[in-house]
């Protein structure tokens, strides 16, 4: 592995992690606004750790849900972890308690940072780069946000919600390199702008990603 290889790594996941984890902002102030306290918003970040779940355990709430629907919202937008978890076990290598540390970090950006990099060293460096790295940022901006509350305004006028979705196009599009990922990447792209409107938050990225499964099986 040349320096130059790790560095590029490097800095690709830092970008990757300063997009996604100044949108804890945007949580912290929701969580409050939710009706949640600074504690307990800050809590969801350090122990669930997984944005999309956390969005939507908060939106039911905040839309009048009763913890325990919030809570099934959060696990099925979660299972999507269990899958990226399968995927990276034997990439990483990870035994005992850094697997179990490993796994507090396993989030889509560490996973996408990590998953194609074509040796373990890269991967790892990847992985825990990113994952590191917006976990800390995440509990910190949760924090600022929580506090700050409605000062803030809404983060979407700081364009903290188009950051995100930069990053990971920016990371996808260059790996559309056959005509089968690019009608893949289209279907799955309509199908999640369909299921915007209908589906709760979190869940048209699930949709999306069956496209993926069902294109995969039927070519096999």
């Amino acid at each position: 592995m040349t320096q130059h290889v790790r560095r590029a790594v490097l800095r690709d996941s830092l970008g990757v992690a300063i997009a996604t984890g100044t949108y804890g902002l945007s949580f912290g102030a929701v969580g409050v606004a939710s009706g949640l306290s600074v504690a307990q918003s800050c809590a969801l970040s350090l122990v669930m750790f997984t944005g999309a779940s956390q969005f939507a355990l908060v939106g039911v709430l905040g839309s009048g849900g009763t913890p325990v629907a919030g809570a099934l919202a959060a696990l099925l937008l979660g299972t999507r972890n269990t899958l990226y978890g399968l995927r990276l076990a034997p990439l990483l290598g990870f035994r005992g308690w850094r697997r179990a540390a490993a796994a507090h970090v396993l989030i889509d950006e560490s996973t996408a940072m990590s998953v194609t990099r074509p040796d373990r060293a890269l991967a790892r460096t990847g992985f825990l780069t990113t994952g590191a790295t917006i976990f800390v940022l995440w509990n910190l901006t949760t924090l600022v946000g929580a506090l700050a509350g409605e000062l803030i305004g809404d983060p979407r006028d700081l364009g903290l919600d188009a950051a995100v979705g930069a990053a990971f196009l920016a990371l996808l599009w260059p790996r559309l390199t056959t005509p089968l990922l690019r009608i893949v990447a289209v279907l799955a792209a309509l199908v999640a702008a369909g299921a915007i409107t209908l589906t709760p938050a979190g869940v048209p990225v699930l949709m999306a990603a069956g496209v993926a499964v069902l294109v995969g099986v039927l070519g096999r």
